[in-house]
């Protein structure tokens, strides 16, 4: 069965939850939570980042991911829940699915992604 990337990023979501931009926002700061940038490193640094987001661009999150990896980044399995997000909400919903593949439990995409966020004034750090 052939698959298109729309139904993909809609079977992710159903997966793993998804947060609106009203609600991430309350939870910005939270100790309890990590928000996980996964866009492009020329994104991030033209447009800037959710205070406190880690980066982890998805095309290396599973290696970041996985603890026996050397480029393993330890926000990543710190048990906090980790909100992924991305330019639009369509390849951090994928990223979602797989950590949560790879045996995170709590992980949620930020839905409308970095636009949404900046679009409804969202604090960015640069």
């Amino acid at each position: 069965m052939v698959k298109k990337a729309a139904e993909l990023v809609a079977e992710a979501n159903a997966a793993v939850g998804t947060l609106s931009v009203e609600e991430a926002q309350k939870l910005v700061g939270r100790a309890d939570v990590q928000f996980v940038d996964v866009r492009d490193s020329s994104e991030l640094e033209r447009h800037g980042k959710i205070p406190g987001a880690v980066h982890a661009a998805r095309g290396l999150l599973e290696f970041y991911a996985d603890p026996t990896s050397q480029a393993h980044k330890p926000e990543l399995a710190s048990g906090k829940r980790l909100i992924l997000y991305c330019g639009s909400g369509g390849r951090s919903a994928l990223a979602a699915k797989t950590l949560k593949d790879m045996g995170l439990g709590n992980v949620t995409n930020l839905i409308g992604g970095f636009t949404a966020w900046s679009q409804a004034g969202g604090p960015i750090e640069r």
